[in-house]
């Protein structure tokens, strides 16, 4: 995969992307992450890539020459078509399945906006999928970008160097991760599971099947909605685990939250 990213930081960028999984996917050559600086692409005075917007109001606007040549110029640079994305507050949620479904792509160009936003003839003119990562709104899409490139990049074959830990992971599969333990076995009063100190993986898999239940249930209830509502254990043993997962003391479940 080749990753484009279309901004007027690269350098805030930079650090980040050649750090942890972003960096080793990268000298593993599993995904090329280039980013391109807009004002490189504007013909106006002093780099100038935005103006004030006509009807009034506070801000500047992105101008389209300096974004729709720069899209030209970077999609020129190889051959594979470009899924455009343009970073937006106004754009759909990104969330697991479109990580996944962007992660299938050959070729993604994330395009940043900032100031006030983009004159409304650049999405008319590149019709890119336009994405949003949340409810709020951010100087610029930098840091929206460098979240859909992560999400996207370690859903890579080999970018996590162990494929089958994504099929555990929160919102994979409608649900958030079971609670996870590491060394010491009590640590201020709070014990590990026995079920995780059994050696019995059937256990085990019932008891994280129940966590992950009871967890969505209580924190992302809006989850199990989305799937067509809450499941029932389905039978006796994971009846129980359930059971066993409702019982944990409220405190302990607050600190190791």
């Amino acid at each position: 995969m080749r990753i484009d990213v279309l901004t007027l930081f690269p350098e805030i960028m930079q650090p980040y992307l050649t750090a942890s999984i972003l960096g080793r996917a990268q000298q593993a050559g599993i995904v090329e992450i280039h980013t391109h600086q807009l004002r490189d692409y504007t013909k106006e005075p002093h780099q100038k890539v935005d103006d004030r917007p006509f009807g009034g109001g506070p801000g500047m606007v992105l101008m389209c020459q300096p974004v729709c040549d720069a899209v030209a110029a970077i999609e020129a640079l190889d051959e594979r078509t470009a899924l455009r994305i343009l970073l937006t507050p106004q754009g759909r949620p990104f969330n697991q399945p479109t990580a996944g479904r962007l992660a299938q792509a050959e070729r993604l160009l994330l395009i940043c906006g900032h100031y006030e936003g983009f004159d409304e003839r650049i999405v008319q003119l590149l019709q890119p999928q336009e994405i949003s990562i949340g409810d709020f709104v951010m100087t610029g899409g930098e840091i929206g970008a460098l979240a859909v490139v992560d999400g996207v990049v370690r859903l890579l074959p080999g970018a996590l160097g162990n494929d089958e830990a994504l099929a555990s992971e929160s919102f994979q599969a409608g649900r958030l991760k079971y609670a996870q333990y590491t060394r010491p076995r009590e640590y201020r009063g709070l014990a590990v599971p026995e079920v995780l100190l059994s050696g019995n993986h059937a256990d085990i898999e019932a008891w994280r099947r129940a966590q992950a239940e009871q967890r969505t249930r209580q924190r992302r209830p809006d989850l199990l909605e989305q799937d067509g509502g809450e499941r029932q254990c389905q039978s006796d043993k994971e009846n129980r685990d359930c059971r066993a997962a409702a019982a944990v003391p409220r405190a302990a479940a607050q600190q190791l939250a």
